[in-house]
């Protein structure tokens, strides 16, 4: 069954400027949430998801209440949820896999809503900009295919991308909103910020870098993120990137240079940094070919345990 907006099929033939002015509601609720101050999320009870990463849990997780991502320039950021269940899935798209990421995402959140009667299947899009490569247009194009080719219907809620997440500048373009959370007891979604986006960011970081598919961080069952084990090869001229000053970084290896938050750069450089120290995860990072994992500890933090006591 297809994507819907009020019960009615979207129809993805026309362009999505006729979407919005036929749903209005959709752009008042994107206004509203543009409106918002972006909040700054502390890390207590906070999963972040990074690109090409996702998680999914249920409001009866005692360890994780609220999901996020930022950094979003070109990307989008997608929540579903099912209302009967409460089961939440957020992720970062990229554009790099659309159709299967979300056949992923779907696959899920259906998972822990196999036993609900009642309930539906609702997404949230949000990120993107006018662009001048016109990527964010291209990926919302996509996701919103991509929700219309799942056998199950999927309601359209929140639809704040690409131009109705654009601002301009002395004529340039800029994202409104980069991040948001999602709390999964309230399903409250807010723009935010996070000051910490561990554990193990530069690890994680590293693998979307070297070409890594989407790729699921938590287990809510046991309430364990799960980092790894990640492999790859040595990254392809990596000391000549490290040497390259921050305009030439930011140029080549970022889809939207003028676009990016100011701490794009050191963040690049410092993966960059990792993939020269560990060109060989297998030896280095995972030579008992196990996965990292962590649990939250009293204080709501994560804390690394031995795979031995699991």
């Amino acid at each position: 069954m297809p994507l819907l907006v009020n019960g009615a099929r979207v129809d993805l033939a026309r362009p999505t400027g006729d979407m919005i002015r036929a749903h209005p509601h959709l752009e008042e609720k994107a206004k509203l949430l543009r409106s918002q101050p972006a909040q700054i999320v502390e890390p207590k009870g906070l999963l972040y998801v990074q690109q090409r990463e996702f998680a999914v849990t249920t409001p009866k997780d005692g360890s994780v209440s609220i999901l996020g991502s930022d950094d979003a320039t070109t990307c989008h950021i997608v929540v579903l949820r099912h209302t009967g269940s409460g089961a939440t899935c957020l992720t970062h798209c990229d554009g790099s896999d659309t159709e299967a990421e979300v056949s992923l995402i779907m696959s899920s959140v259906k998972s822990f809503s196999s036993s609900t009667g009642c309930g539906r299947l609702e997404v949230h899009l949000v990120g993107g900009f006018n662009d001048d490569r016109q990527l964010s247009q291209k990926l919302t194009n996509q996701l919103l295919r991509a929700f219309d080719l799942q056998p199950e219907d999927v309601h359209l809620v929140t639809f704040c991308v690409t131009e109705l997440n654009d601002r301009e500048e002395q004529d340039l373009h800029f994202p409104i909103i980069y991040g948001i959370a999602v709390n999964v007891k309230t399903a409250e979604i807010f723009p935010a910020t996070f000051p910490v986006k561990g554990p193990d960011e530069d690890l994680r970081s590293a693998h979307t870098l070297t070409g890594a598919p989407l790729t699921n961080i938590y287990d809510a069952k046991t309430e364990q993120l799960r980092i790894g084990p990640y492999f790859w090869g040595p990254f392809p001229h990596v000391d000549f990137w490290l040497e390259q000053d921050d305009a030439q970084i930011l140029q080549n290896l970022s889809t939207s240079p003028l676009a990016e938050p100011p701490h794009f750069v050191s963040h690049i450089r410092s993966t960059l940094t990792f993939l020269k120290e560990h060109p060989f995860p297998s030896r280095s990072l995972f030579p008992d070919r196990k996965p990292r994992i962590y649990k939250k500890n009293e204080e709501g933090l994560w804390e690394q345990v031995c795979s031995d006591k699991i």
